[in-house]
């Protein structure tokens, strides 16, 4: 358990030694951030996500940021304006628990200190295996439960 506690709090936090896939440059730079805002925002408002598992992704693969900097700056997306009109619409149809919202936004606010603290003593590609375990582990779980309500299982 220390090696991992060792391995994973890295003093001076390594970039990601692989370089991204493309990193934009110039006047297209403004066309790939509007692309990644439009399908994390539909994704948000179908799936209640968008930030981690569209605008992170996107963010270093399509614009060539590092593990922290596309974290950081999808937090930062993420701040009130963004649900805001997805949450107004799903309250409109009686979708939202307004007492349940208030303590996990509080909740959340202390677990997202938290987790960001953590994070940012982290090495990049750490963060990155880290957060591919975690979607694939989500992904399997949902495939798992749809198929078994579908008959499937």
């Amino acid at each position: 358990m220390e090696r991992l506690a060792a391995a994973l709090t890295v003093r001076a936090r390594a970039e990601d030694p692989a370089p991204p896939r493309r990193v934009v440059k110039g006047n297209s730079v403004w066309q790939i951030f509007v692309a990644i805002g439009v399908v994390g925002g539909v994704m948000a408002g179908f799936f209640g996500v968008g930030g981690g598992i569209v605008i992170v992704p996107a963010l270093i693969y399509l614009a060539g940021f590092s593990q922290h900097q596309a974290t950081g700056t999808s937090l930062a997306v993420l701040l009130p304006p963004i649900g805001l009109g997805a949450a107004m619409e799903y309250y409109r149809h009686g979708n939202v628990n307004v007492q349940a919202a208030v303590i996990l936004a509080i909740t959340m606010f202390l677990g997202s200190w938290a987790g960001a603290f953590a994070a940012n003593k982290v090495a990049g590609p750490y963060l990155r295996l880290m957060f591919g375990i975690f979607v694939w582990g989500l992904g399997g779980y949902l495939i798992y439960g749809a198929c078994r309500r579908l008959g499937w299982l």
